[in-house]
């Protein structure tokens, strides 16, 4: 079982006690009105799906119910980081240890 932790809450919970929501920082459409189908389709649906470091959405359903992003590395199923909803977006290499 994977060990997430809220950066609300500052405790590492089990995953069943969150939702996962998506891939995060999708900027919406100033005018969605002006997109077409296609366009539209896109921004719904089209998401990356990385080898590596990828940048999610959760969820804290059980707890304190407040949304938050999550920095997982998709092949070993490792997260990475946490962070409030809003905060900026880490730099993939630190987290990896790659930028060293």
């Amino acid at each position: 079982m994977l060990l997430i932790r809220c950066p609300h809450c500052e405790q590492d919970l089990p995953e069943l006690e969150f939702a996962y929501e998506g891939e995060a920082h999708i900027a919406r459409p100033a005018d969605p009105m002006a997109l077409s189908d296609e366009e539209w389709r896109d921004f719904l649906y089209i998401r990356t799906n990385p080898k590596g470091v990828h940048f999610e959405r959760w969820r804290h359903i059980n707890g304190c119910a407040r949304f938050f992003n999550a920095a997982r590395e998709t092949v070993g199923d490792k997260f990475l980081a946490t962070y409030k909803a809003g905060e900026p977006r880490p730099d993939p290499a630190t987290l990896t240890g790659e930028g060293k």
